[in-house]
């Protein structure tokens, strides 16, 4: 199965990535993980993304298309794979569907995880991280003089869990993001899925629809 996964910044993706992971044995496709093995080995690709890298641009789809595509041909994707940040845009989804057609294969689903956004401010705004551990805990969750519950150590609240960082990231995915659900909705693969719930419960539901 190859699945693509949606929701906004705090929708709890990469948890339910994980399990998805675990559970069903496939690829994990993150293209920042590729962008920067590539650009390490010194691939064609690798090298031409550093160029827009190092200028400090956006890499263009079709270098990220094109190390999506060979990344897909590697033996490890043959029981399928999850797209982790990829595609960002429909023009992004339309690439990768063309690239996936030479491939003689295709998106089979493409799960969004749905939060209110306001629910995603408060779960973020609350995020504090252990500056020992690296723990990322809730403002609930903390030990009673507000440590890390893991090691007790300092914690704090990283810059972009402020809330107008917060609310800036959640603009940005409605704008370029969001549309790539209306655009899996026409082709017949999306299934969406309450996310504001407990993470057994959403993952029970993911795989209803991955084993449905």
């Amino acid at each position: 199965m190859n699945l693509v996964l949606l929701g906004a910044p705090g929708a709890g993706k990469g948890t339910q990535a994980e399990r998805i992971i675990a559970t069903y044995g496939l690829a994990h496709i993150s293209t920042g993980d590729i962008l920067r093995k590539a650009v390490a080995h010194g691939t064609p690709l690798g090298l031409e993304a550093k160029c827009y890298m190092d200028a400090g641009e956006l890499v263009p789809d079709e270098v990220v298309v094109g190390l999506v595509k060979e990344r897909l041909q590697q033996p490890d994707t043959a029981k399928g794979f999850i797209l982790d940040g990829f595609p960002r845009t429909v023009v992004q989804a339309e690439e990768l569907d063309a690239a996936l057609a030479s491939l003689g294969t295709k998106i089979d689903t493409a799960i969004a995880i749905v939060v209110d956004p306001e629910i995603i401010v408060a779960r973020l705004t609350s995020r504090r991280t252990c500056r020992a551990c690296g723990k990322i805990t809730s403002v609930s969750a903390l030990a009673e003089h507000g440590t890390c519950p893991a090691c007790g150590g300092e914690v704090y609240q990283r810059d972009d869990d402020n809330e107008a960082t917060v609310r800036n990231r959640l603009e940005v995915y409605e704008r370029s993001t969001a549309p790539l659900i209306d655009y899996y909705r026409s082709a017949g693969v999306l299934a969406e899925i309450d996310g504001d719930r407990p993470v057994d419960v959403v993952f029970g539901d993911v795989k209803t629809v991955l084993e449905g």
